[in-house]
């Protein structure tokens, strides 16, 4: 299969990017930088294009067969949400004029809902997680309307860090709007298995204008 990925030189993408060439699959880097990102594999091409280029950003996509983006516009940045909103809806723009139909959209785990309340909305919520979290939440909301597009939006578990060291297992649950939790109550994801999870959607499909989760 023919992949771009979207911001494939960040924490989450660079995992996902991982996975998509050890499955075989061949990958169009999308990145702020070419030198981020190794290139000593032949089916893996970089460009450094700015997503608010939708232009741009369409012709890298045109003759391939999906996107993942992994698009993140930084958890310093001030204008998070802003640049955030402006950035997926440019993406989502883009590969509607490639012509190309399959978007796979990694999110935040802050719209995942306990009890019908998302996360982003608790009083413990972390704030400096909250713009961001905010941001993709209410992308959630803009690419439930998208009826062209065979989209799925992806929410990792609560905890989804680089603490966590359970590696590569290839070993989750998947679900729907709410967390997954272990039997010790925990809900958690290494990144190396939310690129499983990312891939296996690619390949299999499960997941087609829905937003879904996985965790252990």
């Amino acid at each position: 299969m023919k992949a771009v990925l979207i911001g494939a030189s960040g924490f989450v993408g660079a995992s996902i990017l991982n996975e998509l060439l050890s499955r075989g699959h061949e990958v169009t880097a999308v990145v702020r930088q070419v030198d981020k990102v190794a290139t000593g594999n032949d089916k893996l091409s970089v460009k450094a294009i700015d997503v608010m280029n939708t232009d741009e950003l369409a012709a890298a996509i045109k003759g391939t067969d999906a996107v993942i983006s992994a698009y993140n516009a930084g958890w310093t940045n001030p204008n998070l949400y802003q640049d955030f909103i402006a950035g997926s809806e440019s993406i989502q723009k883009a590969i509607k004029a490639s012509g190309v139909k399959r978007l796979i959209v990694i999110g935040g785990a802050g719209s995942l809902k306990i009890d019908g309340h998302q996360l982003v909305d608790g009083p413990d919520f972390p704030a400096e997680y909250k713009a961001g979290a905010t941001a993709a939440r209410d992308y959630l909301n803009t690419i439930k309307e998208e009826k062209d597009l065979q989209w799925s939006f992806f929410s990792p578990a609560i905890e989804m860090h680089p603490g966590i060291d359970t590696g590569r297992t290839a070993q989750y649950r998947l679900g729907l709007d709410s967390p997954i939790f272990d039997e010790a109550g925990r809900s958690s994801l290494s990144v190396q298995d939310l690129a499983v999870a990312v891939v296996d959607e690619l390949e299999q499909n499960k997941h087609l204008q829905q937003r879904f989760t996985a965790g252990y």
